[in-house]
């Protein structure tokens, strides 16, 4: 067995036993020491996380337009995001001009949008949509914007000097210099989406997971309230990997060469 694989088996026990040591602490804390009222052990809330979590069919629809609500306001984000960082960055007159602007909005916090957000999109998904999406966009701007200024300027320079277009220069020198970063950004924009969505659902949902949260926390019943929210943690855990097998397999210098003799093979 390879140093690597040992590392990597020490890696995955050590995270196991700091898991394992965790739900232990929070299951002897829960069942002898807590208020029922305000936590409960961890085997409560596995309980609770198959009734009345998964065995309800409106908690199931709400969790799954929840998910859709994440993947849409996040394909935007990443669309738009990418788009606008490209026109931003791919000059200096509209980085100076317009750079400045983008870091204003992204300083204003979100939270403070959410009746103006209601007041155009209304109560239904549109709304949750929107916010996580005003969340999400701005690291993927910034993040573009930053990568496409670290790029070294002997590749554009080389490029113009063959005749290469403005096209030819972001597509073959531009984005694949800057796929860490772009990566970087789609990683907070992840988290920062998650966070627009699960607010919006709180604050302006009237059936959804917001619903179920706010019903489970007033009526002090923690079991089935942990329960959504690890549901949600799974939720963000799926995105996040999903994201990282993507950054993992289009950064440049990060395939591993068993990984290209097999795709070669």
């Amino acid at each position: 067995m390879s140093l690597a694989q040992n590392y990597s088996r020490a890696v995955f026990w050590t995270r196991l036993a700091v898991i394992g040591g965790l739900a232990l602490a929070l299951e002897i804390y829960g069942r002898f020491f807590a208020d029922p009222a305000f936590m409960r052990p961890v085997s409560a809330i596995l309980a609770a996380w198959v009734n009345p979590i998964l065995s309800d069919p409106r908690i199931i629809a709400a969790l799954g337009l929840t998910v859709v609500e994440i993947a849409a306001a996040y394909a935007l984000s990443i669309v738009v995001g990418l788009v606008v960082g490209i026109g931003i960055g791919s000059t200096d007159l509209s980085r100076k001009s317009f750079y400045p602007i983008i870091l204003l909005l992204y300083a204003i916090p979100q939270v403070s949008l959410i009746p103006l957000v209601v007041l155009i999109f209304g109560l239904g998904p549109a709304a949750k949509i929107a916010f996580g999406f005003s969340h999400g966009v701005f690291p993927v701007i910034v993040n573009v914007v930053a990568g496409m200024r670290n790029v070294n300027q002997l590749y554009v320079r080389a490029v113009s000097s063959m005749g290469g277009s403005r096209i030819d220069l972001i597509r073959h020198v531009i984005f694949p210099n800057m796929v860490p970063a772009f990566f970087t950004g789609l990683r907070l924009a992840m988290t920062l989406t998650l966070l627009g969505v699960i607010l919006a659902e709180l604050y302006v949902s009237t059936g959804g997971i917001g619903y179920f949260t706010r019903l489970y926390a007033e009526s002090y019943n923690p079991a089935p309230l942990f329960a959504l929210i690890g549901s949600l943690a799974v939720i963000a855990v799926t995105f996040n990997e999903l994201v990282r097998i993507a950054e993992r397999r289009l950064t440049p210098g990060s395939r591993t060469p068993k990984a290209m003799k097999a795709k070669a093979s």
